[in-house]
């Protein structure tokens, strides 16, 4: 057994994966054949090089076309029971998963309680047949409009408690600050739903500081950017918001030239909250286990900084404490059990 056997048999907890960045070629096959869809490839090894990330217009082109597939609550249920049963196989036992409710709106006329709907049957099947468990964030689109947003957030808390537990901001950056939502997210904060936006990824430290201004986040989802501002980097070590970071997109997406240079090690080492993520997994031709196993074998993080960022993860999702505390328990006795068993 092995240090590489043992990442892969840990039991994990993941914040930001997105359900339409999930989907594999297999299962856009199936709603393609579903729904009579002009495929850009011709059977399946195609179909996985399209997918292959080459450029952020070609993820977009991707991620536009796998979504428009979406034309059914059927098809939004298969999709979250197949990402489920993906992060079971990871034994990934919590997912707070990001989720576009509007594009199906607007793409297919889905209306949000179907697509809640479809989204529970999904949660329960994988709580019942594969033991983990998900609650989603619905995310605002960035190219959206500001009132958009606010029907977005609405749906978002007619959902708390029935499987939604957040309200995410996500798409381009550029032109699109947070401040543009701030509606949408004073809607949630005063109905206590909490907040997950996008921020300091693609667009440097102002982003994340615009997002600690108006959106009122519990946590924010990349954050990498902060590292550029000294000053800023001192606000979030003494508030310890967490940050989710995903750093294989970070590199398709250029943010960073490779994974050496990647900056997660020396945020870990300064004292920053973060956690390890996969963001669009098969369009970044990733896993959050490759995540782990990138962080050991490129970035030269060890074990017990890697089961620190499970704890991270565990400790920054929105389940309440004594949810938190039957994980982190978990988390542990597994831990001592699988040490045992892979590292001898």
């Amino acid at each position: 057994m092995t240090v590489q056997s043992y990442i892969k048999a840990m039991p994990k907890v993941e914040l930001h994966v997105h359900l339409e960045g999930s989907i594999r070629p297999e299962t856009f096959l199936k709603l393609a054949g579903r729904h009579k869809i002009e495929l850009p490839a011709h059977d399946l090894e195609g179909l996985r090089r399209w997918y292959q990330f080459t450029d952020f217009n070609h993820f977009i082109e991707v991620y536009l076309k796998i979504a428009a597939s979406l034309k059914t609550p059927e098809d939004i249920e298969l999709i979250a029971r197949e990402f489920l049963s993906g992060q079971a196989e990871q034994n990934v036992r919590y997912s707070e998963v990001i989720y576009s409710p509007y594009n199906q709106f607007l793409a297919n006329g889905i209306p949000f309680d179907e697509q809640l709907d479809a989204l529970n049957r999904a949660r329960s099947w994988a709580e019942r047949e594969h033991g983990v468990h998900c609650q989603f964030i619905m995310d605002i689109s960035r190219e959206t409009t500001p009132e958009q947003g606010e029907i977005v957030a609405g749906w978002a808390i007619g959902g708390m408690g029935q499987g939604v537990c957040g309200l995410g901001l996500g798409g381009p950056e550029i032109g699109n600050p947070p401040e543009k939502f701030k509606s949408a997210f004073e809607m949630a904060f005063e109905a206590g739903l909490p907040a997950m936006p996008h921020a300091g990824e693609t667009v440097g430290s102002e982003s994340v500081r615009g997002a600690l201004k108006w959106v009122h986040p519990v946590r924010l989802e990349h954050g990498v950017r902060a590292m550029e501002d000294p000053a800023l980097v001192d606000i979030l070590l003494e508030s310890q918001i967490p940050l989710d970071v995903c750093p294989t997109s970070n590199i398709c997406l250029k943010v960073y030239p490779s994974l050496a240079e990647h900056p997660l090690p020396r945020m870990f080492d300064l004292g920053l909250n973060v956690t390890l993520n996969s963001d669009d997994p098969p369009m970044f031709n990733t896993t959050l286990t490759q995540e782990y196993l990138n962080a050991v074998e490129v970035m030269g993080m060890d074990l017990e900084q890697l089961q620190q960022m499970v704890r991270n993860g565990i400790k920054a999702s929105v389940l309440g404490e004594a949810e938190q505390q039957d994980l982190l328990t978990m988390f542990e006795v597994e831990n001592e059990r699988l040490a045992g068993i892979h590292l001898g």
